[in-house]
């Protein structure tokens, strides 16, 4: 069933009155320009509509230029395409969530600019919306797990994080570069990408399956932080050895993935067994993969908790994650006016408070 089919109940006490609240959100941190809405209604949330447009560079990684400029490009459209698709007018949205960080500057401004102008000119108030905190909250919604261990990976973030005392904490993080990052970096620099993604699976998966064979790799863990970068230069410098060999590529390839996922999967264990959490959360673009799925699953099986992997449709950038984060800034009242609207390239999701976590 499409999570456009389902409707979820919102588990949270909340200080709103109004019967019905619909929030269009504006993503746009990074290679993705999304427009997604939410409704609640009768406190159940119905996912409306969906929208994105994504820039794939011909060569090489996301030129922050070139991202900017699709973004000024597809935005009305993408924006026109979510209110279609949802069956209202602007006039019927009553908040408009934008991400403000953390992501790429000049990408930032774009969405930004978008929700101010909206917001000023229709009159509505604006939630601006931390992108990391959003993939878990959407995760958190559909899953409806309440209080799990997180692990968040994407092309910009590699964290493990819980909730406490109105904060999520982070438990341990990347050190140096990010999964995601590590994965695509690595296909695109031995020339097996771009694209980076092959019928569902990441490039590295793709050639993983020309081998059986496994070769050592750097693998770095400090407490419950991962370093990315020894393992990226190893795994370079190996598959140039011989980049013409298929056997070797894919021998290359198994080997990176294996040791990146491990390295995870150790620090998840340890956040497990450290916190006495009953649940196991995977968000981020790279929760879609799936290898990594089905460790972590194996995971929760062994220490009998409970584990959900978000799906493909939210698990990367979108607008409908914006959204419903946007939602509950609106229903605690973190909102602000169109003019204090300000991104953030930086801006970390353990950095502040938000009252509708435990």
């Amino acid at each position: 069933m499409s999570i456009f089919e389902k409707t979820y109940e919102l588990k949270l006490k909340t200080p709103y009155q109004e019967k019905v609240v619909r929030v269009l959100g504006i993503e746009s941190t990074s290679h993705t320009f999304g427009a997604g809405i939410v409704e609640l209604r009768d406190n159940k949330v119905y996912f409306l509509a969906n929208a994105s447009s994504q820039y794939k560079p011909a060569r090489g990684g996301i030129h922050p230029r070139e991202s900017f400029t699709h973004h000024v490009n597809n935005a009305p459209k993408i924006i026109s395409k979510a209110l279609r698709d949802s069956g209202l007018e602007i006039k019927d949205i009553d908040v408009i969530a934008v991400a403000v960080g953390p992501g790429l500057g000049p990408c930032l401004r774009v969405g930004a600019s978008v929700a101010r102008f909206l917001a000023s000119y229709y009159g509505k108030p604006v939630a601006p919306v931390n992108h990391a905190v959003a993939h878990v909250e959407i995760g958190k919604l559909v899953s409806g797990l309440q209080d799990p261990v997180i692990i968040y990976v994407s092309g910009g973030n590699t964290m493990i994080l819980v909730q406490k005392n109105n904060r999520y904490r982070v438990m341990g993080e990347t050190l140096d570069i990010p999964l995601g990052n590590l994965l695509d970096t690595f296909a695109r620099e031995i020339g097996i990408a771009p694209p980076y993604v092959v019928d569902g699976n990441h490039a590295v998966d793709v050639c993983a399956e020309w081998s059986n064979e496994f070769i050592s790799l750097p693998y770095t863990i400090k407490g419950c932080d991962l370093s990315f970068s020894g393992l990226l230069t190893a795994a370079l410098k190996t598959a140039k050895e011989h980049l013409h060999d298929k056997k070797h590529i894919g021998r290359v390839c198994r080997s990176l993935r294996e040791v990146a996922f491990n390295m995870l999967i150790e620090v998840a264990e340890r956040t497990l067994m450290l916190t006495d959490k009953n649940s196991i959360l995977l968000v981020g673009g790279v929760a879609a993969n799936k290898v990594l799925r089905e460790k972590m699953e194996t995971v929760a099986k062994q220490y009998g908790v409970e584990y959900y992997g978000t799906p493909p449709e939210v698990a990367g950038d979108n607008g409908l994650m914006i959204a419903y984060t946007g939602l509950l800034h609106y229903l605690f009242g973190k909102i602000t006016k169109p003019d204090s609207v300000l991104v953030r390239q930086r801006y970390r999701l353990d950095e502040e408070n938000y009252p509708w976590l435990p």
